[in-house]
């Protein structure tokens, strides 16, 4: 960054996107996620959660994409793109620990292993959104399919009405709070361990599973605790609590109600005037959600009163935006998102019959 840089004041920033987004027109596309800060959040073009922004990417005609969000969002959105469009993340350094949790070389092992003792055609690999091209690519391989907290039931339902075992990574608690949800017991859903130094799965184990989980998680989500709720429901005993399915099972079943980025914002915007609720989610979704909601006489409250931020997607910053906006009117595009052309296809695939689904 220059000096100049530097220099600028929060509102020289502000005031310089809006030009460049206004001179660059309809060749760029901005694309803001939910658990972005409100400084940046603001200059989406579209906002939402993975599964929303995923179809906007592969809708829009923009020449350039702006992402702001993390790695393996830009990633997607170069995977449903056209080779004339390009792919940008505002802050390179953007990027998500779940989705670094599901090695591919670790999952073509568990695969491997797994498929030894049922036949390959009865597996089908699940991968959360929040995974590298590498491993969404595996999915399209194997046939199988990508899924969003918004429709992981959806997913997971098409697969084992198929009647396949699923192989679901890398995020265990949405994985097992999805099983749960469609009637899936506890003992049918095995955890993979993938840093153990021997498999930790049977054989037996893995023929009686339905869904096996993979071990991985998601920092944020998983720092909030049955404390707070009993804290939440002795300040205010009417509270409704809300969680999002990346949370343990235990939080989820003691909670009214769980779901997406989407399907939280969509609850409360319906409920009573003068409802009260506590959110477990991403704290800039909560402090926002709870501005907007004031305006209608409903209490909104993060369930864990600590912070809870998304440390890398909290990366994105005003001046990252328009130091990517002024790389592209200067015709050297930077943090470019390429996916190699061989993982683009069969990623693509995978993504595809997501959407289709």
């Amino acid at each position: 960054m220059s000096n100049n840089h530097i220099s600028l004041t929060q509102q020289e920033i502000t005031n310089q996107i809006l030009d460049l987004k206004k001179e660059l027109g309809n060749d760029i596309c901005i694309l803001s996620h939910y658990y972005q800060q409100d400084h940046t959040f603001q200059f989406g073009d579209f906002s939402g959660d993975s599964l929303y922004l995923s179809q906007q990417a592969s809708k829009t005609k923009a020449k350039y994409i702006l992402f702001c969000g993390v790695h393996f969002m830009a990633e997607s959105a170069d995977i449903l793109t056209s080779d004339e469009q390009q792919v940008i993340l505002p802050n390179a350094s953007a990027g998500c620990s779940m989705a670094d949790m599901a090695d591919i070389d670790d999952l073509k092992d568990a695969w491997q292993y797994m498929s030894s003792f049922v036949p390959e055609q009865n597996l089908v690999p699940i991968a959360y959104i929040n995974s590298s091209a590498a491993v969404k690519a595996f999915c399209g391989e194997k046939q199988g399919t990508i899924c969003t907290s918004a429709n992981a039931n959806k997913v997971v339902t098409w697969a084992l009405k198929q009647g396949k075992k699923v192989l679901f990574l890398p995020d265990q608690h949405l994985g097992r709070n999805t099983g749960t949800f469609l009637g899936v017991p506890n003992e049918k859903m095995p955890l993979w361990k993938p840093t153990e130094p021997a498999p930790n799965l049977s054989k037996q184990e893995i023929e009686q599973a339905q869904i096996m989980l993979w071990d991985g998680y998601c920092s944020v989500h998983c720092r909030f605790s049955i404390g707070q709720i009993e804290a939440a429901k002795k300040m205010y005993p009417q509270a409704k609590i809300i969680v999002h399915p990346e949370v343990p099972q235990e939080i989820v079943q003691l909670a009214d109600d769980a779901g997406s980025t989407s399907k939280i914002i969509d609850i409360i915007e319906k409920a009573p005037t003068n409802s009260v609720w506590f959110v477990g989610t991403e704290i800039n979704l909560v402090h926002r959600l709870a501005k907007q909601m004031k305006q209608h006489n409903k209490l909104v409250f993060p369930l864990n009163p600590s912070v809870s931020v998304c440390s890398t997607m909290y990366r994105t910053k005003p001046i990252d935006l328009l130091l990517a906006l002024q790389s592209i009117k200067a015709n050297n595009p930077i943090n470019v998102i390429t996916v190699p052309q061989d993982i683009k296809a069969s990623a693509y695939k995978a993504l595809n019959t997501m959407l289709q689904l």
